[in-house]
């Protein structure tokens, strides 16, 4: 299988002519098919969709012939590329990239690789965006939808940032590319109707928004949280997460996840670590959610269920954090079984039962035992006295 990118004017590296001309198959989507000269005696065909679920049965179908898949610009750029690769394998799949969107985006608005950062929403949520958002970053935003703009601008514009700058650049390379700056408050009242089909987003937050949004370490204020009360506090969540050490591509699983705050830092932490938050309350799961689309994460899993059972069948988790019901029988067992080798665990408990159940795990399994105090100020009539929170016992354990 031979992967070439198109231009959007229909252009293609010199070295992709052969291997177009040659091949006995050429799949695409309807638009690169036509951008493409005929050649005799060659079946062209459309991508079938929805494209997943019909790949297998399509490429067992086409096994044996020369096949020539098109793709837009740089295949492995949110491409058709990067699914084959999967599907085949990378020793079965050649790749002839023209020159991508992304680059041809970074070329128009004047932008460094260095000083910019790129989100895909191909086949995935608009709120991804919001993780990124920093004063004065620079994002370019891959789209597949012509409704993007719009939500992506009233995303922006909820989450305080009606002002920044959105440009977006159509047909990039072609003879008809173009170019619209609005502000964020500005495309959330775009309909889809007015949007070209191929674009790219180049949004510039303002170099004096608000800044807390931009933290990736561990420790996001308590109030942008929402929840009712069971939250692990945000000294203690970057306790935590400091323990759990998130890790590029790594999944925790956040047992008994109250608002979702360690499962959303875990995520906030780097674009590709996962989790999995499981919460036995139903109103307190669909808050993790709300959280998590609010904060820039919302791929995290939530599962409604009580552990241990409703951990059975999870992806397997790099690291685990259990925030309650640690003294559930066969919670902490389960937990420490599902950890292979490098492993981590953290728990937090606050009454006595859980304390004397971290105290006996730790004598078995050894680890690291912690009691966190935390006092914040208050008024004390005219004066500022501290007030302590509840002394939170913290175990944690590398397998």
């Amino acid at each position: 299988m031979t992967v070439i990118g198109v231009g959007a004017d229909g252009t293609f590296e010199p070295a992709a002519e052969a291997l177009l001309r040659e091949a006995d198959v050429v799949l695409g989507g309807r638009r690169h098919l036509d951008l493409v000269a005929a050649v005799p005696g060659q079946e062209r065909r459309p991508w079938p969709s929805p494209l997943l679920p019909s790949m297998p049965d399509l490429l067992a179908e086409l096994q044996g012939r020369r096949v020539v898949a098109l793709a837009s610009g740089d295949p492995m750029v949110s491409g058709i590329g990067t699914t084959l690769v999967r599907t085949l394998g990378a020793d079965a799949v050649r790749v002839v990239p023209a020159v991508s969107s992304v680059a041809l985006a970074r070329a128009r608005m004047r932008w460094s690789a260095e000083e910019s950062v790129v989100v895909t929403l191909v086949g995935r949520h608009e709120a991804r965006v919001l993780r990124e958002v920093a004063p004065g970053r620079r994002i370019l935003v891959l789209t597949s939808s012509a409704e993007t703009p719009a939500i992506v601008g009233e995303l922006l514009t909820e989450t305080g940032h009606p002002d920044a700058a959105i440009t977006l650049l159509s047909d990039l390379g072609s003879d008809v590319e173009s170019r619209s700056v609005k502000t964020a408050q500005e495309w959330a009242r775009v309909t889809a109707a007015d949007v070209p089909a191929l674009h790219v987003l180049a949004i510039e937050i303002p170099a004096d928004a608000e800044p807390w949004r931009s933290s990736w370490v561990a420790g996001l204020p308590d109030h942008v949280f929402d929840n009712d009360g069971q939250l692990t506090k945000r000294d203690l969540r970057a306790s935590a997460l400091a323990r759990l050490s998130p890790g590029p591509g790594q999944h925790l699983w956040d047992v008994g996840a109250g608002a979702g705050s360690v499962g959303i830092e875990w995520m906030r932490a780097h674009p590709t670590c996962r989790t999995t938050a499981v919460e036995a309350d139903a109103e307190r799961a669909a808050r993790v959610a709300r959280n998590a689309t609010r904060l820039g994460v919302p791929d995290l899993r939530v599962v409604e269920g009580r552990a241990p059972d409703a951990l059975a069948g999870l992806q397997a988790a790099d690291a685990i954090f259990i925030g309650g019901g640690a003294t559930r029988p066969g919670v902490l067992d389960a937990c420490i079984g599902a950890l292979g080798p490098g492993g981590r665990l953290v728990v937090h408990g606050v009454t006595l039962e859980t304390e004397s159940l971290l105290a006996d795990a730790y004598r078995t399994h050894g680890g690291e035992l912690t009691r966190l105090a935390v006092e914040t100020t208050h008024p004390v009539g005219a004066f500022t006295g501290w007030t302590p929170l509840r002394t939170v016992t913290q175990w944690s354990l590398c397998t």
